[in-house]
């Protein structure tokens, strides 16, 4: 694993979740692994679980870990080409990039969509500049169209609860006081419709994910129809991808309640959080054994450590071939 930006990247999907829960029991057993290796986490925007479990991750493996926020800690930085640098932008990625990869072995980065022109953010500009120009390995702590180490961590739990060998698992749209981007549903859709399980999608009419993420997951836009039988409900909310950036609906019926998970195969709830309580899912949920949020964001570490794991093993292939 060089990179890791999509599941494109995991060769083994089965193999990276066993691994991961194998390394939850036994979080130090790799603890060299990443000597003398250093790990630089850029943050465009505001982050919480990712930052903390990767920077965690990281040093379980024995990495030194350099943490930045871009934009506040350094200079504003130039993503396109050939422009006339005139503005409040004081560097170009090319030299900032090239100059974070004479110091970092592994490069994460975390950077949000503008939801304003969808072809800028499906193009994936700020992580492609990054590969272009750092020279390392990047580790997408979320991009403008997916969270994978997110949806590996979801895939890990899912592992971890799951009570039948195939589980219903359902993605519902909730309400929300904001437009939010599609990255994690894109990312959890792509990762389910390649795993063992039985996905639905469940949303109101308009806010389809681009086909390419959705896949030939069925849509199902009742969300009391989609909850029952369900082992898992994952709720998350986003804009519109169509109408791209746009709050089509803000319908409290969409909302996770007690009432519809009693429709459920007494299933779990998950949520990548933060959550806005009695918006998307009332408290009643949340405090309720149904909710498994909490164990769902420990799980971070064993994704972010295992990915972390891979990418360090391919780079000592790389340096050290007579070895392997």
């Amino acid at each position: 694993m060089h990179h890791f930006t999509s599941i494109r990247d995991a060769y083994n999907i089965p193999q990276l979740v066993n691994e991961a829960l194998l390394m939850k029991r036994a979080p130090y057993s790799d603890c060299f692994i990443g000597k003398n290796k250093t790990i630089g986490l850029l943050f465009f925007n505001s982050s919480l679980r990712t930052r903390l479990s990767t920077q965690k991750a990281a040093q379980n493996l024995g990495m030194n870990v350099m943490v930045m926020n871009v934009g506040a800690d350094s200079w504003q930085l130039e993503m396109n080409e050939g422009v006339i640098m005139n503005g409040d932008k004081a560097e170009h990625v090319s030299e900032a990039a090239a100059v974070i990869g004479q110091y970092c072995d592994i490069v994460g980065l975390r950077s949000f969509p503008s939801l304003v022109n969808r072809e800028e953010d499906y193009s994936e500009l700020v992580l492609n500049q990054f590969m272009k120009y750092t020279g390392k390995p990047i580790l997408s702590l979320e991009s403008a169209t997916r969270h994978p180490l997110q949806s590996l961590t979801d895939l890990i739990t899912i592992q971890e609860y799951k009570k039948t060998a195939r589980p219903k698992v359902v993605l519902t749209w909730a309400p929300h006081v904001k437009a939010l981007p599609q990255c994690v549903p894109n990312s959890f859709a792509e990762w389910m419709n390649h795993s063992e399980v039985d996905f639905t999608i469940a949303h109101p009419k308009g806010y389809e994910l681009a086909p390419e993420f959705s896949g030939n997951a069925p849509i199902c836009y009742d969300p009391k129809e989609a909850f029952e039988g369900a082992d898992f409900i994952y709720a998350k909310n986003w804009s519109s991808y169509q109408d791209y950036g746009k709050i089509l609906n803000s319908d409290p019926a969409w909302m996770v309640t007690m009432e519809k998970m009693n429709l459920t195969n007494q299933a779990k709830f998950m949520h990548c959080l933060p959550v806005r309580r009695n918006i998307v899912v009332e408290d009643a949920v949340l405090n309720s054994e149904h909710s498994i949020v909490i164990q769902q964001a420990g799980n971070r570490v064993w994704a972010a450590q295992t990915v972390l794991k891979e990418m360090l093993l391919s780079l000592a292939k790389k340096e050290s071939p007579y070895l392997f």
